[in-house]
């Protein structure tokens, strides 16, 4: 087991935002709203490419690889995809950290 160390003011941050006294069990709490509200922002953001492209991510990269469409190769489409799967990985990675917090 390791100890950390808080500034005096980050654990009254804790307490007053959480109502927890304990600043273990508050940072526990703050750190699944944080990945929550992220999870959140990521979701919106991949319902944003999935109703530009009226497809999932799966989809889109399906058709992507098989490299017969012209407008694959503009630029936008290629940030896009970048970005697309970014989020998509990003998604993934949160959930994981968020079932190792609860």
């Amino acid at each position: 087991m390791s100890t950390l160390m808080f500034p005096k003011g980050t654990v009254q941050a804790l307490r007053d935002l959480t109502g927890e006294s304990r600043p273990d069990a508050a940072l526990l709490l703050v750190l699944r709203d944080a990945v929550t509200y992220r999870l959140e922002q990521i979701e919106a953001e991949l319902d944003a490419f999935g109703a530009k492209y009226g497809m999932s991510f799966d989809e889109y990269r399906r058709l992507w690889e098989s490299e017969d469409r012209d407008e694959d190769y503009r630029w936008e489409a290629e940030r896009d995809y970048l970005e697309w799967e970014a989020l998509v990985t990003r998604k993934r990675r949160l959930e994981d950290v968020y079932g190792w917090l609860t």
